[in-house]
């Protein structure tokens, strides 16, 4: 086994710590206090909540009474699919699987070979939908990283009667989000992947959306979600937001770092998904033909590189991916995709380096 620390790119999974998140969180812990609480430190508490908030919603371009602090961005779209009552649920075959998994009435909606969704197939389903819609179609996918034409499905579903939810996890922190300027009606973002901690998040909310309560308890979040706020999450949310432009700002470069990778892995045989789409600057999904993804996540871990099998939201097993299988990708080359996603702290010599391995691998299934 290599000696060597881990060169991490599974950034998409979850983030490295930005700046100041550690000591945000350990200032709040030591404080103490509630944040329902009318003393002192209650108030102190409070202030750090709703800092946090306003930061999200200029991050976001929303209004900070319309930010609902969740566990995460699973419990952010769960409490989107579940709040609007009496809606047929109309989500892309690629989602989440928090959305994918949603119990009510669910029709999924196609995508193309790149890895977006089909407009058309929106329109039909809208069209022959037997009462309103609730529209949920991903900012980005956390697989590929293919952009998804928001904006367009905003204007159809609209236009018969739908509200539209965005999970935008993937999205914030590296491309600019505007709530407004998309259009969607609620909008799911969390704070690991940028940089935060784990176990917080938030569904924002267009004006004028109201959501049933998920739970009947306290008042907190204006009544949208009940429960005592996670302080030191929030904190270390506020100081990952902080850091949010360095992010914005360092997206050319993880965009030229990603060219330079792919180029170098097609030219060994690699097969890239969603490569003639938009997609995030930060993420490759990749497959080696003949060689499985749990057998390459071990090579490439020995030789000290973290990636994943797609999404890393299946408790640690390596699946088959629904995302290849909805864009028509066969079974044999799904089984043998990896995903590749790094951020701000990766070096073009950490990507070099993973391309010196995947030859090397590459060289071994010849020699088999």
């Amino acid at each position: 086994m290599s000696s060597r620390p881990s060169i991490y790119l599974d950034y998409n999974a979850t983030a490295p710590p930005a700046p100041g998140v550690g000591e945000a969180m350990v200032r709040a812990l030591e404080m103490g206090g509630n944040p329902s609480s009318v003393h002192q430190r209650g108030r102190n508490a409070r202030r750090i909540v709703e800092d946090a908030r306003a930061r999200l919603a200029d991050a976001v371009g929303a209004k900070p009474q319309n930010v609902i602090f969740t566990s995460g961005g699973t419990e952010a779209n769960r409490l989107a699919l579940s709040g609007v009552a009496d809606r047929t649920v109309l989500a892309s075959a690629i989602e989440h699987p928090s959305v994918m998994a949603y119990g009510g009435t669910m029709a999924p909606l196609a995508v193309d070979s790149g890895g977006r969704v089909e407009l058309a197939d929106l329109r039909e389903k809208l069209a022959a939908a037997e009462r309103p819609a609730l529209v949920s179609l991903m900012y980005a996918n956390n697989e590929t990283g293919v952009l998804q034409p928001i904006a367009e499905a905003v204007a159809i579903a609209h236009a018969a009667g739908a509200l539209v939810h965005c999970d935008a996890v993937q999205g914030l922190g590296k491309q600019e989000i505007d709530l407004e300027a998309l259009g969607v009606d609620m909008l799911s973002v969390s704070a690991h992947k940028i940089g935060g901690p784990a176990g917080i998040g938030a569904l924002v909310l267009s004006p004028g959306i109201v959501l049933a309560s998920d739970r009947a308890a306290g008042g907190q979040e204006r009544g949208q979600r009940a429960g005592t706020e996670n302080l030191a999450g929030i904190a270390g949310f506020g100081a990952a937001l902080a850091a949010l432009d360095g992010s914005l700002s360092d997206q050319p470069r993880q965009l030229a770092l990603r060219q330079l990778l792919e180029r170098q892995l097609v030219a060994a045989g690699g097969v890239v998904f969603g490569a003639a789409s938009a997609r995030l600057s930060n993420t490759i999904a990749v497959a080696m033909s003949g060689v499985a993804s749990a057998t390459q996540l071990m090579h490439f871990d020995l030789a000290g590189f973290c990636v994943s099998a797609g999404s890393a939201c299946s408790s640690g097993k390596v699946e088959r991916s629904h995302v290849l299988h909805a864009m028509g990708v066969a079974d044999a080359l799904s089984d043998c995709a990896i995903r590749i996603s790094f951020g701000r702290d990766t070096l073009e010599g950490d990507l070099l380096g993973f391309a010196a391995a995947w030859k090397d691998l590459c060289r071994r299934k010849a020699a088999a």
